[in-house]
């Protein structure tokens, strides 16, 4: 089952807010619904919104009326940038919609139904390209994670961030595939829990040996030398290795630093934004308080209590070991090596 695809006209996906009490699919018939769907994390995770993404597109291609190609092509922009503004931090929401857009306007397309066409083959490549790029990553990154390790993960990254298999977690997903014996420690990633509701049911699903852990207590475990190798996704990654991941990403890297422990993100070149010169240029989203104050809708305290959240932090290059990506593992100096990446990707 695929976190998101095309079924019968219409996008369907995995209602993450559900798991892990439910495993439910959910379907919308409207480009609006798909965006507010990536706004409210209905689905969630950098590869998995950048396919809801180019099914939005399509879908509206599908819907908008026109029947030129130009005509076409100028009822998209709204849809284009509508979806464009559900998540601001994520760069392939970004790149799906970009490359949606440039497919649209190929000058190969003789009419409109041309490009409805030419724009679902699209979306639905960008879905089945997700799935392989991530398998690739697991077997570059699988080879970081030996018998008997301990691996701490932040937030989710699996198959439920992505179409399918995963990116930090499909390397961990990969190793366990390889028959190598490890255990899995997962920070339960305040305030929407997405390692301790979304990782850990996926490890339930693979059968590979983990604990939740309080995100406070990742340094406690690094302390006593238990945890030999930290994995985490990314949601964007500067042209300098500077990258934004879930919020708590950060500390967890300088503990990680501290201890002399590698630290390694795992994301595809499609997440590489090499228009960005580092990570002082990300765009940070900032979430609705309730969020904190009360999660899933059970208040921790007063509603009209004060609180932050922002949803990403920004981990700077230095505490990088590397990125794994579909091309191999990425090492310093991340500025050429990223764009010989992105340039192998294109």
């Amino acid at each position: 089952m695929r976190t998101v695809d095309w079924y019968n006209g219409k996008v369907r996906m995995i209602d993450q807010k559900l798991i892990p009490w439910s495993l439910e699919q959910v379907e919308f018939d409207s480009y609006q619904a798909v965006a507010n769907a990536i706004t409210d994390m209905t689905v969630r995770g950098a590869p998995a919104i950048g396919a809801a993404a180019a099914f939005g597109i399509a879908l509206a291609a599908q819907q908008t009326p026109g029947t030129t190609a130009s005509e076409l092509i100028e009822n998209l922009r709204p849809a284009a940038a509508y979806i464009r503004a559900a998540r601001p931090t994520a760069v392939n929401l970004m790149w799906a919609v970009d490359r949606m857009m440039a497919i649209a306007q190929n000058e190969q397309a003789s009419s409109a139904d041309d490009i409805r066409a030419l724009l679902l083959a699209e979306a639905q490549r960008i879905a089945d390209d997700d799935v392989a790029i991530n398998k690739r990553m697991g077997a570059y990154g699988a080879e970081l994670i030996s018998d008997g390790d301990t691996v701490l993960h932040h937030c989710n990254t699996g198959a439920l961030a992505t179409v399918d298999y995963g990116t930090a977690l499909g390397v961990i997903r990969a190793a366990f595939e390889q028959g190598k014996k490890f255990h899995v420690l997962l920070d339960e990633t305040r305030p929407r829990l997405q390692g301790a509701r979304l990782s850990a049911w996926e490890m339930e699903q693979l059968g590979i040996p983990y604990d939740i852990l309080p995100d406070t207590a990742a340094g406690y475990y690094m302390q006593k030398g238990e945890i030999k190798l930290c994995l985490v996704g990314a949601d964007r990654v500067c042209s300098n290795g500077d990258f934004a991941n879930k919020i708590g990403t950060y500390q967890v890297a300088i503990m990680a630093k501290e201890h002399g422990i590698p630290f390694y993100t795992v994301a595809p070149t499609s997440t590489v934004d090499l228009d960005l010169h580092s990570g002082a240029d990300i765009p940070i989203e900032e979430r609705d308080k309730a969020e904190v104050l009360a999660p899933y809708g059970h208040a921790l305290v007063p509603p009209h209590f004060h609180a932050r959240n922002p949803a990403f932090d920004v981990t700077p290059n230095r505490y990088l070991s590397g990125i794994v990506t579909e091309c191999g593992i990425i090492r310093t100096p991340f500025v050429e090596n990223l764009k010989a990446a992105v340039g192998e990707r294109r």
